[in-house]
């Protein structure tokens, strides 16, 4: 792709060139100094293009300065680049949504509109090709193992920089190792650090005491600094410090230069500010990602007096976290509203504090991480919120805690990665946390069973249907004893299990269940009730799914209808009825209302979710499908492509999402003529589908008769016919005969014994299957009409000519009526062939 930037994008290396693209850099150290040689062998070895930054084995545990040396390279050498983008990678997880967010940079579609997983591959396409930038840098920050990031490094033409503590990175890629600085760039560093000036002695003095670590040079100087204390007696408390911390055996792993002056400046900063050392305390049990100034926002009685009494004063609360930053313990991002601790002074803090003063204050983080959080995970306005959780969820063990904030989070972190479509990092957590909770409450506590249902809302969303119903079924008896029939999780756990069954292809069981449900709801919570309203829509999913199609639209337009009445209807909710609407009018044979409504929901889930939500993607499948109906076959076989390429970036091939998504592009290249692409498909497609639903699924079969379709267009009717004969077997054996998915086939199957030449058995099924189709389905329906057109000319071809012209009137008028003669499926019937009616497997 190209961009109108890059022309402007030349001046590269010109004096004072700034990049056009400047990512999320943290703010340069003015007190940087020396490490020339260091940055020199840097910038030569960085054009081997992957450079890791790794600590000196003697300093392995940090405070080396390896992030600054990455931030000092970023600023001095910015002119030679026309993109710099920072990564925090400490987190492998987080690293794809980092790359994402430089999507629109690069002219391409935001994560919300292509999903985190395309937007990152589209980045990194982008940069390996250097369109429309090829002079770029990425800094990946803190990075552990070399093969979290293998996939995620864009080898191209510009540069990539890691930092890391793990020393595996040197047999990988180019490294250039940092030690504590010299004694002549410590010396400078003090006299830059400490404004009012300090003698080379006495910097020589204070640096080789504190061992000429970074780190623990910059807490010195900035106690300097702030407290105007000379070095005589910095040196006088800092060999005190020592002596003590040594004396009381700690710490061992950790240098002690390093604890003695953070020990020092936290002292000072106790004397002049207490309740900055009780914040920081805290901070200690955040992540080492940026912690959002909001988190600290909203007083809670649990935290204690003190601290409730600090975050309720805004005033006292910014002094509070300036003397942080001022006294170098935290680094303060001021735009970003965040403030950052080192993970070492993390380290420190915690190590100083007794077993129960530990446990007191992670559970008042968790408390402050549980009071940031927004309420409702699913609204797409909170995104924002939960993404700056994610960093500190597993650092801060909130999934290890028993207290109901912290469980309440943890469920709620898990729910929003669910709605965002993160399922694998959402079965992670779940996966994580249960034996946890398990161990700590027991199997029957409510917490316990309400994640068991989301670990079995998400193998259900991943397509691991056998297992996310004995996973459903085995909690439901649970719950049903211990909370009773009617409680409102026990109540979700029945609306699992008729989705379970709905995925078992027990579609009438599932009709059945979900009418009982249905009542129960409606009884204990009344009509307008969210969990009644969802009720409504699995009703109406169901009623679909057995050929009820008019019943299934009058649920769901009373589904939409009180949705809406409440004046507060949830997106998430709204965007599935609302794309189930559209199906179900489909279904009904009015193709341009549902091209109408299915526009109208695909640009709200867009707008609302991007299209890496699900029921984004699932609506755009259905309104391409709607508008091929229509005869829309540009639009909808670009739509039908965008969403196949889509579910497999997402969820793989053998996904529901993307077999569903698989046959309806292959549909409709069937449909266009591209027969050979589409049998190659629909072939596919096909061997999968067992692998996901069971082999006697009937969406198995009604694929399979898609597949039929193909051989016959192919000119083998002998192969069609033993297909489809197969797969009506199967839909009979399931469904019965009369049902959508049965007379399909066997309108189809008529087809292949008139392309055989057996035209009295091809009429005698079609006219079977005409009368059957009238009763489900009705008379204008375009399935019925499609059997009749079918059945006319096999009606003319066995010389029954007053019966052929009669049907033909009739279907005519009918076509007039329904879709007008100028429709494909009309054209077709006025030329006397034979139609194909093709299956599309709806959501479940």
């Amino acid at each position: 792709m190209s961009d109108p930037r890059r022309g402007a994008a030349r001046s590269t290396g010109a004096a004072g060139h700034v990049p056009e693209v400047w990512g999320r850099i943290p703010p340069r150290n003015k007190n940087f100094t020396g490490r020339k040689e260091l940055l020199a062998r840097l910038r030569d070895g960085i054009t081997g293009q992957v450079t890791a930054v790794v600590p000196h084995a003697l300093h392995g545990l940090g405070g080396v300065g390896k992030t600054q040396m990455a931030v000092e390279y970023a600023y001095r050498f910015r002119s030679e680049y026309d993109l710099v983008w920072w990564i925090p990678a400490d987190q492998p997880v987080l690293v794809r949504s980092s790359l994402a967010g430089l999507a629109p940079f690069l002219g391409l579609p935001p994560a919300t509109a292509s999903g985190i997983e395309e937007a990152a591959n589209a980045v990194l396409d982008a940069l390996r090709r250097g369109d429309p930038f090829d002079k770029w840098l990425l800094i990946f920050d803190n990075a552990d193992q070399p093969e979290d990031l293998n996939e995620v490094l864009p080898r191209g033409p510009g540069h990539v920089l890691i930092t890391s503590r793990n020393h595996r990175w040197e047999g990988v890629v180019d490294t250039v190792a940092v030690d504590v600085f010299s004694r002549d760039e410590s010396i400078e560093f003090l006299n830059k650090r400490v404004p009012k000036g300090i003698s080379k002695a006495d910097a020589d003095r204070l640096a080789d005491e504190l061992g000429d670590l970074p780190l623990a040079l910059e807490q010195a100087g900035a106690l300097q600094a702030e407290t105007g204390m000379g070095v005589r007696e910095y040196l006088k408390l800092l060999s005190e410090r020592t002596s003590q911390l040594l004396a009381e055996g700690k710490p061992t792993e950790y240098p002690a230069s390093m604890t003695a002056a953070w020990s020092l400046s936290v002292a000072s900063l106790n004397e002049k500010l207490p309740e900055a050392v009780q914040l920081l305390r805290r901070c200690a049990f955040f992540g080492p990602e940026p912690i959002p100034r909001d988190a600290f926002s909203q007083p809670r009685l649990e935290l204690g007096a003190e601290l409730t009494a600090l975050i309720g004063d805004p005033i006292r609360l910014s002094r509070v976290i300036g003397e942080l930053g001022r006294y170098a313990l935290a680094r303060l991002d001021i735009p970003a509203r965040t403030l950052q601790v080192h993970r070492l002074i993390q380290a420190l803090l915690r190590d100083e504090l007794p077993p129960d003063e530990q446990e007191r204050m992670r559970h008042e983080v968790h408390l402050m991480l549980a009071g940031y959080a927004p309420a409702d995970p699913y609204d797409p306005a909170s995104r924002s919120r939960y993404s700056s959780l994610l960093g500190h969820i597993l650092p801060a063990a909130v999934g290890e805690s028993s207290a109901p904030e912290a469980r309440r989070l943890s469920i709620d972190i898990v729910r929003y990665l669910y709605g965002i479509g993160d399922l694998g990092f959402a079965r992670a957590l779940a996966e994580k946390f249960l034996p946890i909770w398990t161990k700590q409450s027991g199997e029957e506590h409510k917490d316990v069973l309400e994640l068991r249902m989301e670990h079995a809302n998400i193998m259900r969303e991943l397509g691991e249907y056998q297992l996310s119903s004995k996973l459903n079924q085995a909690t439901l008896a649970v719950a049903e004893r211990v909370l009773g029939e009617d409680d409102p999780l026990t109540l979700r756990f029945f609306r699992g299990e008729c989705a379970d069954l709905r995925a078992l292809g027990e579609f009438e069981r599932a009709r059945e269940h979900d009418e009982q449900l249905l009542a129960r709801y409606e009884a204990r919570f009344g009509p307008e009730d969210p969990g009644t309203v969802l009720t409504i829509n699995n009703l109406a999913v169901d009623c679909g799914l057995n050929s009820q199609y008019v019943r299934a639209k009058q649920l769901m337009e009373r589904a939409y209808q009180s949705l809406l009445s409440t004046g507060e209807a949830d997106k998430s909710t709204l965007l599935l009825i609302w794309s189930g609407l559209a199906r179900s009018v489909r279904l009904c044979g009015d193709y341009s209302e549902a091209c109408d409504l299915g526009e109208d929901a695909y640009a709200f889930g867009l707008e609302e979710f991007g299209i890496e939500f699900s029921w984004t993607l699932r609506t755009a499948k259905d309104l391409s499908i709607a508008w091929r109906r229509l005869g829309d076959l540009e639009r909808a076989g670009e739509l039908a492509e965008d969403v196949h390429t889509r579910t497999v970036r997402q969820y793989g091939l053998d996904h529901p999402d993307t077999l569903a998504a698989a046959m309806c592009l292959a549909n409709y290249l069937r449909t266009r003529g591209e027969i050979d692409a589409a049998m190659d498909l629909a072939a596919d497609t096909v061997r999968r589908y067992p692998r996901v639903y069971g082999h006697t699924h009937p969406y198995n079969y009604g694929c399979m008769g898609n597949l039929a379709i193909m051989h016959r267009v192919q000119n083998d009717p002998q192969a069609a016919r033993k297909l489809n004969e197969q797969a009506l077997a199967g839909l009979e054996t399931k469904l019965g005969r009369d049902h959508h998915y049965s007379l399909t086939v066997a309108t189809n199957l008529a087809s292949d014994l008139a392309a055989l030449g057996d035209y009295e058995n091809a009429a005698r099924l079609g006219q079977g299957t005409l009368r059957r189709l009238r009763a489900v389905m009705g008379d204008m329906h375009p399935m019925t009409l499609c059997c009749a057109s079918n059945l006319t000319a096999d009606l003319r071809a066995l010389g029954e000519k007053d019966e052929a012209e009669k049907l033909f009137e009739q279907t005519k008028a009918a076509y007039a009526q329904v879709m007008g003669l100028e429709h494909a499926d009309a054209v077709v019937f006025l030329e006397g062939r034979h139609l194909d009616a093709d299956f599309d497997p709806p959501p479940i």
